[in-house]
């Protein structure tokens, strides 16, 4: 259990964390919640050890291990994603390393009734138990499923970490952190770059979780999904709750209005008291009365109403200079990656003042689309027409990664500022939260949610009329999704947005395109009539990835396009096939079966002094050799 007592955390004159105190058992499943920059990346680096407080202590049990996925994170250079991913297991190959070599020393001793030969053959024992019970026969296949789930391709098993951006490395990084399974896993902001797939999957995974997790998200569903505990940060205090999010949230309401209520039947009473007392002061007989309520009144226990942080950010995107009727448009527009076909010959077109979302599958080409309509990135094939005095606004998912750490935000603002709008930078970061000695700070400091609404900040100091929103939501709190929603509903130019957000798209579009094979497709209406229209309760449902059933015709058309003889071979091999992984599965549940055995028979006192003792541990090896040549083959 990890207990901590009255830590204390001071940036400047802002108390970030006063004197709180809490503690994580071994199987709870924690969602951290609060605005950003409240200090839960803070806390959770605290935790971790990475962060020491001002003052408090932070106890953790000895022999314990902690996991810790943040926001800031590089892998090294040179290795493949599954060596990379390998590398979780360090003790199993030091084992495996250890076991080898007792084996060479027991095959050259011949001492087999000292003491120090039947030291080595317990020491066998023991280390042939842990590799065991650390996955050590199976830990490849366990590195392949992780990677798996997590949206690696097998082709991608074999390339460089440095062919992969920076979403992706931390998928590699998450990916070392669950194949370790830590006593304790913290993770800041996880599903910010994983796809649907990879956040159901992640969700499966840390529901079983066998030890505690605490994550930090602004993922409504999946907090509710994955945890049964809240604690909420607020303006340096935490509050914890014993439930997911969204029951939180009605406890919190009555939390509040409770303690409102309380506080003002208390200051009611208080404030009668006290005009009794001055009363009575007044007059001499009743002044010993009075200084004995006054002594009572100073012991009662005031209740105290915390202040709630409602501060927001107060956007207005600047007015949109007059466009062309067609702001863009494309004829026949193709893009191939090599052999992967992302787009075939998509026509698209979007008119002044029109509000488009793209949504869809990861992978389908929403991010590439908006990439090309903006000159950000070239077509295979086909044309992409710009209109006429089109001044585009562009946020890109990694946005915030793009601004410099060393700079300080006033001269981050000064770097993308016109000269006419220099005077004005101050008011701007005002705008968006960062006042007073926040101005000076470094970029390197902020907070994931912070350089979000930096990036957006540095997107005001110019007007336009096109503007390209690529998952804008990705980093902000939900009060300050609901600030950027309400800017966004009084932009009067043209906006195309990429999410996967229901919540945030809901009422903000009036035309949903779908991504879906390499094809789009036009649906009038914001994302609610697309989900009704497809029958879908959420997003999720949309984009999670499922087996496509042809329509009728398209199956007699492709049955049609087969002979009896093609269908009978097929047929043919796709028992074989099915034979085939049986065959293995008995033979691993056999073999198994003889390890267990062997164990059982290895694990009887005076088993090592036995003449047969060798024997049967050539015979362990080579089962558990054979069960990974198995394994193997039924991969």
């Amino acid at each position: 259990m990890i207990t901590a007592s009255d830590i204390f955390i001071k940036y400047g004159d802002r108390v970030l964390l006063d004197k709180v105190t809490f503690t994580i058992r071994e199987r709870d499943k924690v969602g951290l919640v609060g605005r950003n920059g409240a200090g839960k990346s803070t806390l959770l680096k605290v935790i971790a050890r990475e962060q020491s407080a001002d003052s408090g202590t932070l106890a953790r049990p000895s022999g314990t291990t902690l996991g810790f996925l943040h926001q800031e994170m590089s892998l090294p250079k040179g290795k493949t994603v599954l060596e990379e991913a390998l590398t979780a297991f360090e003790e199993i190959k030091q084992l495996e390393i250890r076991i080898e070599q007792i084996n060479v020393e027991l095959g050259e001793r011949t001492d087999y009734e000292s003491d120090a030969y039947s030291d080595l053959l317990q020491e066998l024992s023991d280390t042939n138990e842990r590799f065991a019970l650390l996955g050590g026969a199976t830990m490849e296949a366990d590195a392949q499923k992780v990677l798996q789930g997590l949206g690696f391709k097998v082709s991608d098993f074999h390339r460089l970490t440095d062919e992969f951006s920076g979403g992706w490395q931390m998928r590699i990084e998450l990916t070392k952190m669950l194949l370790q399974r830590p006593d304790y896993l913290l993770l800041d902001e996880p599903t910010n770059h994983l796809d649907i797939e990879s956040i159901l999957w992640l969700e499966d995974f840390l529901k079983t979780y066998e030890g505690a997790v605490i994550v930090i998200s602004h993922d409504k569903l999946f907090l509710d999904n994955v945890t049964k505990r809240t604690i909420e940060v607020e303006l340096g205090k935490l509050y914890d709750y014993k439930a997911a999010y969204s029951q939180y949230l009605d406890l919190r309401a009555e939390r509040r209005e409770k303690m409102e209520s309380a506080y003002k039947n208390q200051q009611r009473v208080i404030a009668q008291r006290e005009r009794t007392i001055n009363r009575f002061m007044a007059k001499a007989t009743k002044t010993k009365m009075a200084q004995s309520m006054k002594k009572q009144l100073d012991k009662v226990e005031r209740i105290e109403l915390a202040q709630e942080d409602t501060a927001a950010m107060n956007i207005r995107f600047p007015d949109a200079p007059r466009s062309g009727q067609i702001v863009v448009g494309t004829k026949k527009l193709s893009k191939h990656y090599g052999d992967l076909r992302v787009l075939e010959e998509v026509e698209f077109q979007i008119e002044r003042g029109q509000r488009v979302a793209f949504v869809g599958q990861n992978g389908q080409g929403k991010t590439t689309l908006s990439k090309i309509l903006i000159g950000k990135e070239p077509a295979t094939a086909g044309e992409v027409e710009l209109g006429y005095n089109v001044e585009i606004g562009y946020y890109a998912q990694n946005q915030s990664d793009t601004l410099y750490p060393d700079l300080t935000l006033v001269e981050t603002m000064e770097q993308h500022a016109p000269p006419e709008m220099r005077t004005k930078l101050r008011g701007i970061l005002g705008a968006f939260m960062f006042s007073g000695e926040d101005v000076d700070k470094k970029v390197s400091v902020l907070s994931g949610g912070e350089r979000a609404r930096l990036a957006l900040a540095c997107m005001l100091l110019k007007p336009f009329n096109l503007l390209v929103l690529d998952e804008p939501t990705n980093h902000l709190d939900i009060i300050s999704k609901e600030v950027l929603k309400q800017a966004l509903m009084d932009y009067d130019g043209t906006l195309l947005v990429v999410s996967h957000d229901r919540d945030f798209l809901q009422g903000l579009t009036d035309r949903t395109v779908e991504f879906r094979d390499g094809h789009i497709y036009n649906h009038i209406g914001d994302v609610n009539a697309f989900l009704e229209k497809r029958k879908a309760d959420n997003m999720r449902q949309i984009e999670q990835k499922s087996e496509v059933k042809p329509a009728k015709k398209d199956l007699a058309k492709a049955q049609k396009e087969y002979s009896q003889e093609e269908k009978k071979e097929l047929n043919n091999t796709k028992k074989k096939l099915q034979r085939q992984v049986q065959q293995q599965e008995k033979k691993i549940d056999r073999q198994e079966e003889a390890i267990a055995k062997l164990e059982k028979e290895m694990s009887v006192d005076g088993f090592y002094e036995s003449d047969k003792a060798q024997a049967t541990l050539d015979k362990y090896n080579q089962l558990k050799s054979e069960l990974d040549t198995i394994m193997e083959a039924w991969e």
